[in-house]
């Protein structure tokens, strides 16, 4: 009995060897799971259900392959793919996750999240975060034609490169105090997320009680998997061959 959790693939037409790596793991070790839980960017873009980008179908093909088995698979919307909708959900049989969530398994409690909104001192981040999560900003962006949609995300995209590229690595990493805020509010004693690409296990203690701050890794070069069963969570690395 064990969970699996990954996030960060980015994948695309120019990550053509992590979709080939991701598929094989759907495919082989992930269908020994009891589930799967991916945090947030698993697309490097996603312009809405009508996305037809063949990289990205082929794994939407593997994932559907994945929970018709059994394994029960669930997505979260990161800060590249946050257009998922009920077609996606068809699609792949999964279910698109809120974030945040209390994820319960095997005895623990588990907040997992994708991440980016802890990296509170990135304010030009935040500030358009806030604005395409917005429902009525979707809406409209969705009713456009699916060129101009792919065309404003290859834009977002390079724009997106330019600002990391700018700002301190301490900006682009999460804030402790939004971390203790978010483990005093959900009341939990482990977080989970990804989102900076910094795998690690950082070790807390918030009001007097251990807390745990587990981070996946992004798929650039390796795979990063956190494993999840009765024992705990432990991140786990998957070499490319």
């Amino acid at each position: 009995m064990h969970a699996l959790v990954v996030s960060d693939l980015h994948i695309d037409a120019t990550h053509a060897a992590i979709g080939r790596q991701f598929v094989a793991f759907l495919d082989g070790e992930a269908r020994a799971a009891d589930a799967l839980y991916i945090l947030g960017d698993l697309f490097e873009t996603w312009i809405g259900d009508d996305d037809r980008d063949p990289h990205r179908q082929e794994v939407i093909a593997a994932l559907k392959r994945l929970s018709a088995s059994g394994v029960e698979l669930y997505v979260m919307a990161g800060n590249r793919d946050f257009l998922y909708g009920r077609d996606f959900e068809t699609a792949t049989g999964a279910t698109v996750l809120t974030d945040p969530t209390l994820v319960t398994r095997y005895g623990r409690t588990v907040l997992v999240t994708h991440g980016d909104a802890l990296c509170t001192d990135d304010a030009p981040y935040q500030r358009l975060r806030a604005m395409v999560r917005d429902p009525e900003w979707q809406r409209v962006f969705l009713r456009l034609p699916r060129a101009t949609r792919e065309a404003l995300a290859e834009a977002a995209r390079t724009g997106s490169k330019q600002h990391t590229a700018q700002q301190s690595q301490m900006l682009m990493d999460v804030n402790p105090d939004a971390v203790t805020a978010v483990f005093r509010a959900a009341d939990v004693d482990t977080i989970l997320h990804g989102h900076t690409h910094r795998p690690g296990l950082h070790d807390l203690r918030i009001d007097g009680r251990p807390r745990r701050r587990i981070v996946t890794g992004d798929w650039t070069h390796d795979g990063s998997v956190v494993v999840w069963d009765t024992d705990g969570l432990r991140l786990e690395s998957r070499p490319r061959a």
